[in-house]
């Protein structure tokens, strides 16, 4: 949502962004809507948003959304990073290991850059095409299979990869031909079956 920034503050194109983010918004975002950093703070003493995290705020009277933790980290990636690995199992629901980190992929450009990551991220760099993204409320995860492959190639545990595997089967959201990687990955434990 970048764009020119207006003069006038408009509350309710703040609002719309932040709708669409679980009631996040970053100082960008809140810029194209007309507020300055003074403005934000003076909302921010007024009680009428909170600091998330450097560069991220709420708006207090918007209801959490389901996904907001991770909504605060793809802001951070400025709206480019995708949920990958462990967590993108979790989102789609192929694991019931509740991730310990968040894993999240950054464009292949971003590898030189100096970042101040988040505290529990892992970040991974690689370009995902948009055919291997899914959308969960307002943030990208990799694609089922994109996201087995990745688990695969990182050597996730042969008893996770091969439930998932199962799973994705299972609900018909991968077919056995797709899975080359993860079988080979699972060769040396019995495969996937």
């Amino acid at each position: 949502m970048n764009g020119a920034t207006i003069s006038s503050p408009d509350w309710d194109h703040l609002f719309e962004i932040a709708a669409a983010q679980d009631g996040l918004f970053t100082t960008r975002q809140a810029a194209a809507a007309g507020y300055s950093p003074q403005l934000i703070a003076h909302h921010l003493r007024a009680g009428r948003m909170v600091r998330v995290r450097r560069g991220v705020y709420r708006l207090v009277h918007f209801p959490a959304g389901d996904h907001e933790d991770l909504t605060v980290i793809w802001l951070w990636s400025e709206q480019e990073g995708v949920f990958s690995h462990q967590t993108a199992l979790a989102l789609h629901d192929l694991s019931d290991v509740l991730p310990a980190q968040v894993h999240l992929v950054l464009p292949e450009t971003w590898r030189t850059r100096r970042l101040r990551v988040p505290e529990g991220v892992i970040l991974h760099y690689a370009d995902v095409a948009e055919s291997e993204r899914r959308w969960f409320g307002p943030v990208p995860a990799t694609a089922p299979l994109r996201t087995l492959e990745d688990c695969a190639a990182e050597h996730l545990p042969p008893e996770l990869l091969r439930g998932a595997a199962l799973d994705a089967l299972a609900r018909g959201l991968v077919t056995r031909r797709e899975l080359a990687a993860v079988e080979a990955a699972l060769a040396p434990f019995g495969g996937i079956e």
